[in-house]
This record gives C-alpha cells, structure tokens and sequence, in this order.
C-alpha cells in the first residue's frame, strides 16, 4: 500500500449558505480525497483581489492522501463542480464563487507547472489562507515558497 502523503487545503466561500458549503466540502474531501487530520476554525473575510458585497467564509485542512498532486487537483476540482461552481478564477481575475479549494501544500514538493503550483504561490500575500493555515500546522515553520 502507498504510504500516505500530507496535503494543506484552502477552502473559501462567498455564496450560499457558506457553513454548509463548507462542511459539504470538507465531507467530500474526507469521502474522495483522504482522512482529514486537522482542520481549522472558520474565518469571514472580506473578498481578495475583487470587489463583492458577498464576504466569504474560510477554513483551511490537513488532509493525508494517496493521491498524487495531479489526482488531488482534478478530485478537488471535481468536488468545486459537484457544489456548484461554474467559473474558475484565471488571470488574476476572480469573482463569487459557492466554493473555492486550493493545494496550499503536499509534503515538502515543489511544483511549477501551468495549472498546477505547489506551495501555493500567492499563499503568503494572504490572511484568509494564513492564520487558518498556521492554526494546523504541525510545526510553527514558515513555509519559504521561493525554495527550490
């Protein structure tokens, strides 16, 4: 059996009933991704990067998968569809959405691909995914996304 490997999820809502959609996502990851491991409480944040008169709600999760990174970022995507969400953000261009995940990190990879970056690159410029994130660290260590 693969041994399991350590991944961060961001979660983020601004539309809906936003507990719910984020609870529904964390059962979902727990059903179709691994055995969540840690979780943190939930913050309302304002929107980041656009403007919304919807605030969002955000949590983040430690989750130990078999997965490998490509698997975990398609069955997080498949989870965003199955919740509803239609449009994803792309340019820097972001907008309301019922759920947003992200893979903040798995285990200590570096990945730099198109679609597919690993630590999150904009994960520092942050709060929303910052103290959420800290509260389930194993260790106080600040995760340097510049190291190669």
């Amino acid at each position: 059996m693969t041994e399991p490997h350590l991944a961060y999820l961001s979660l983020g809502t601004n539309l809906g009933r936003r507990r719910q959609n984020l609870l529904r996502a964390i059962r979902l990851i727990g059903e179709h991704v691994g055995r969540i491991v840690r979780q943190s409480s939930f913050h309302e944040t304002e929107p980041w990067g656009f403007q919304s008169t919807h605030r969002f709600l955000n949590a983040c999760v430690g989750v130990e998968t078999t997965l490998t990174p490509r698997q975990l970022l398609h069955a997080t995507q498949q989870i965003e569809l199955q919740l509803g969400r239609r449009q994803k953000s792309a340019n820097g261009i972001y907008h309301d959405r019922p759920i947003d995940i992200d893979i903040l990190l798995y285990d200590d990879l570096h990945i730099d691909e198109p679609d597919l970056k690993i630590p999150h690159p904009l994960m520092h410029q942050r709060d929303f995914v910052m103290l959420p994130l800290r509260e389930i660290l194993k260790e106080k260590v600040d995760v340097d996304v510049n190291q190669n």
